[in-house]
């Protein structure tokens, strides 16, 4: 058994909150572009302002994900984490990966069967994991991870139910929670679901899914967020919207803290 790595990824996580306010994610999706157009993608994200990478999607088939997580690593200078869709997504090569249970949804498989499957794994490959509590939240579309989860989403009005699975995932031991609307999504997390939750829970809330601005991203910061992810935008835009991200996200915290 490899020694495990300690918790460097989630103690760079608490510091990035700390310091700046809040971060910036990149998700990049292994299956959206050939390895080498990846990999340029990951080298543009640290000198653009991005705090972290996060690599996952629905699907993973082709290719080698250790090869390409090296070469994300070897090029970007930040952390490179998993977000898991399955078992095939794990790599021993990442620096951390999220060790999700989408506690919104009530099928058993992705509460804790996955996750009992992949404990070996995690524990064989010495990586570290980052428990969170995974929420998905309706988008306005049925999205990749709604359909392939088979599990409902949090409706977008009841800001009160995701508030009390963030609660839940806190009184668990999670040490973040997610709240996702999902690749594809037509409209992001709503601002008050944000606030709602942020105001419950002291532990890191991740939101992603449907940010489309820079605009937006700020105003899930101004309402509590402590990290924002965004995937699709920048396969459809290009990596020079990074910077613009970037920027939103941190100016918005430091407003905040202000």
């Amino acid at each position: 058994m490899k020694k495990n790595r300690g918790s460097s990824v989630y103690a760079r996580l608490l510091s990035v909150k700390e310091q700046k306010g809040a971060g910036y994610v990149v998700l990049i999706d292994p299956e959206s572009a050939p390895e080498n157009r990846l990999i340029d993608t990951a080298a543009e994200c640290a000198g653009s302002g991005a705090d972290f990478i996060f690599v996952g999607g629905s699907l993973v088939s082709k290719g080698s994900l250790d090869t390409l997580i090296t070469g994300m690593k070897q090029e970007a200078g930040i952390p490179v984490v998993l977000f898991p869709g399955s078992l095939r997504q794990i790599s021993r090569t990442a620096d951390a990966l999220l060790f999700l249970s989408l506690i919104s949804g009530r099928n058993p498989n992705y509460l804790i069967g996955e996750q009992v499957l992949a404990a070996p794994l995690v524990r064989k490959y010495g990586i570290e994991a980052v428990s969170t509590g995974y929420i998905l939240v309706e988008s306005g579309t049925v999205t990749s991870v709604e359909f392939m989860s088979n599990t409902k989403p949090v409706p977008r009005a009841k800001s009160d139910i995701a508030a009390a699975h963030a609660m839940a995932a806190e009184y668990l031991g999670m040490k973040t929670v997610y709240l996702e609307a999902g690749s594809g999504a037509l409209h992001p997390v709503p601002d008050a679901m944000v606030q709602a939750v942020c105001g419950v829970v002291s532990i890191p809330v991740i939101v992603g899914g449907g940010i489309r601005t820079p605009r937006t991203a700020a105003d899930k910061v101004k309402n509590g967020a402590s990290f924002i992810v965004t995937g699709t935008v920048v396969e459809d835009s290009g990596t020079s919207i990074i910077e613009e991200f970037a920027h939103a996200v941190h100016s918005a915290a430091s407003g905040r803290q202000t």
